[in-house]
């Protein structure tokens, strides 16, 4: 209660009265009271400046600390519904100023006082406050000489100074922001280089694969082309090696005969009749070869072998 005291107004109030009696409850009031003073705490006392309120407030003010009782049931006293606490032993009225300090509270607080207790916590508790603060914000009443300083005045140049420090604070964080800023920039600008460098070399290496596929492709289309005409070539060649082949080789073997048989007339002619039985031996023997060589050609071998015999018949 002593920080309160210098920030509102206080008023004690007794709670729950009605559970001590009318003497224990003065020894309480008093003994509230003292500790009060002793403790050194202002509690709001009722003016009495004002001729008008000032007797009620006089009174008022012995009966401090108020005494109150509360209750949230009505009761039907007579044909009355008033607020009150039903006992076993009786009722207690909540607005019976026998029984408890409510309506004077009430009395004093909204009817009588309100406008004094506006004033109160403005002229005095408000600006104890106001003043406290500006204190601990540097206003000063007097100044360094001790002289009184007007309130303004100081409230302008400690408005200044914080004005100054204020412009001051601004800068010195613009400078760290465009500090900052660039030191960002920078890293974004290396970054944005070492990628551009990555993406040309990777280009450099795109383009070299890129011609390197090329040069293969073109060799292997030459490759192909080459190929195809070979295989042209040697499908219109087939044929006619299929037909000239055995052509040929039957050429050959009726040249072959025919020298033969030529030599052996020859030889028959000039020779003896013992030479002459030789030239049927050999004729003989060639002819078993000729058969054996010309297997797959019958009719020459035919023709070689009645050439042969007619020979021989004629010699004989």
């Amino acid at each position: 209660m002593k920080s309160l005291d210098s920030k509102v107004n206080i008023i004690p109030i007794i709670g729950k009265a009605d559970s001590i009696s009318k003497t224990e409850l003065h020894k309480f009031k008093n003994k509230i009271m003292s500790e009060f003073v002793s403790n050194g705490i202002q509690i709001y006392q009722f003016p009495t400046d004002d001729e008008s309120v000032s007797g009620i407030n006089a009174v008022m003010n012995e009966h401090l600390p108020f005494a109150v009782v509360g209750s949230t049931e009505d009761v039907k006293i007579g044909n009355t519904m008033v607020r009150a606490r039903r006992y076993p032993w009786g009722i207690v009225q909540v607005e019976n100023e026998n029984h408890c300090d409510f309506v004077k509270l009430r009395e004093m607080l909204i009817c009588t006082n309100m406008e004094d207790l506006r004033e109160q916590t403005h002229a005095r508790h408000y600006e104890l406050y106001r003043r406290c603060r500006l204190e601990e914000m540097g206003f000063r009443d007097i100044g360094p000489e001790n002289k009184p300083v007007s309130l303004q005045e100081a409230y302008e140049a400690k408005r200044h100074e914080f004005y100054l420090e204020l412009q001051r604070k601004e800068e010195e964080m613009r400078q760290q922001f465009i500090q900052r800023v660039k030191e960002k920039e920078a890293i974004l600008k290396e970054a944005e280089q070492q990628v551009q460098t990555k993406f040309e070399r990777r280009m450099l290496m795109h383009q070299e694969v890129k011609l390197k596929l090329e040069r293969e492709k073109k060799v292997l289309e030459d490759e192909i082309a080459v190929f195809m005409q070979k295989k042209a070539n040697a499908e219109l060649l087939q044929p006619q090696a299929s037909v000239s082949t055995p052509l040929v080789s039957l050429k050959r073997d009726k040249d072959r005969k025919k020298t033969q048989g030529s030599q052996l007339e020859l030889l028959c002619f000039d020779v003896s009749d013992e030479e002459t039985v030789n030239v049927d031996e050999q004729s003989e023997g060639e002819k078993l070869e000729s058969e054996t060589v010309s297997q797959g050609t019958p009719e020459i071998v035919l023709d070689g072998s009645t050439q042969v015999l007619n020979v021989g018949s004629s010699f004989m």
